[in-house]
This record gives structure tokens, C-alpha cells and sequence, in this order.
């Protein structure tokens, strides 16, 4: 298990990187990816690190991707699994047993724990995306990832507070 100070450290870095990589970037994609790809090589726990994104087309429904490792599910409704409810409550969901959530989506049968993190627009306006993170591991997220994963997400909400949404 990594240390808490250590983990800090690993958060600390991989935030700094984020905003050098991501300085004046204006592409949605592109800073999510980017995202993605920085906290998935940062943590041998996450075996899955991605966003599904809310799009103007069907607004109640999350559309995959980008993300990092193997598939995941392409679309979740608002209504099921722990995006869904991550995207429904616009609340963090972390779940150190994905098979005691009630209505969990089985994406991989391989995730044991899952934390789920809103992307607001600015002001909390709208749900623009989910950062999910998953992990081959029972009870593999704690508070310290969950304040470290809202951070971030509300970097990029701040940054680009439409995300894909227009209108």
C-alpha cells in the first residue's frame, strides 16, 4: 500500500504536469485524453482511467471515452450504474465493492472498486463528463483520491465550462 505522503507526492506531480501539458490548450478532447493518459501512468491501481462525456445530441446519456485501458462500456444512461448516479447527483461515487452497488454496470469483470467524479460546468450548471476511475482491487480509492480526482475535474470544468456543450 502506498503511503499517503506518497500518493500526495504522486498527485502533487501529476497535477503540475497537467497544467504545463495543458497550458493553453482549448480542445475538450484533447485535455481529456491528456488527462486520462497522465493519471492512468501515475498509479498501477487504476487498471481503467477515462471519462464518459455528456454530449449536446443526448443529454441525459454519457458517451465514452477518452480513456485509458481496455473497452469500456460505449453508453450509460444518467439512470444506471455509478456514473449515472455520479452524473445524476453531481456527486463523487466511490465504491470500495462495485458488486454491493446496487445497479452497478459491469464494464470489466475484472473491477472490484470504482470512483466516479463529476466534470461541472462553471457554477455547476451542467454535468459536461465523469472521470471514472476503476481498479482491479477491493476498497483501492480513499478520501485523498477523491479530493485530489475533484480537483482536477473541477480544473477542467473551470477551463472549459461547456465542455462538448453548446447552446
Amino acid at each position: 500500500m502506498v503511503s499517503e505522503r506518497a500518493k500526495g507526492a504522486v498527485y502533487a506531480a501529476t497535477r503540475e504536469r497537467l497544467a504545463r501539458l495543458l497550458d493553453g490548450e482549448d480542445d475538450w478532447i484533447a485535455a481529456l485524453s491528456t488527462v486520462a493518459c497522465e493519471l492512468h501512468q501515475a498509479f498501477d491501481r487504476f487498471s481503467w482511467t477515462g471519462f464518459y462525456r455528456v454530449t449536446s445530441r443526448r443529454p441525459q446519456l454519457l458517451v465514452v471515452g477518452p480513456y485509458q485501458g481496455t473497452h469500456g462500456c460505449l453508453r450509460i444512461p444518467f439512470s444506471r450504474g455509478v456514473c449515472g448516479a455520479a452524473a445524476r447527483s453531481r456527486q463523487t461515487q466511490r465504491v470500495d465493492d462495485v458488486s454491493r452497488f446496487a445497479g452497478h454496470i459491469a464494464c470489466s469483470a475484472d473491477t472490484r472498486s470504482e470512483i466516479v467524479v463529476p466534470v461541472l460546468g462553471r457554477g455547476g450548471s451542467d454535468v459536461l463528463a465523469v472521470l471514472d476511475v476503476d481498479s482491479t482491487t477491493f476498497a483501492a480509492f480513499d478520501a485523498a483520491d477523491e479530493v485530489q480526482l475533484d480537483a482536477i475535474c473541477r480544473d477542467l470544468g473551470e477551463r472549459f465550462p461547456h465542455g462538448e456543450l453548446r447552446g
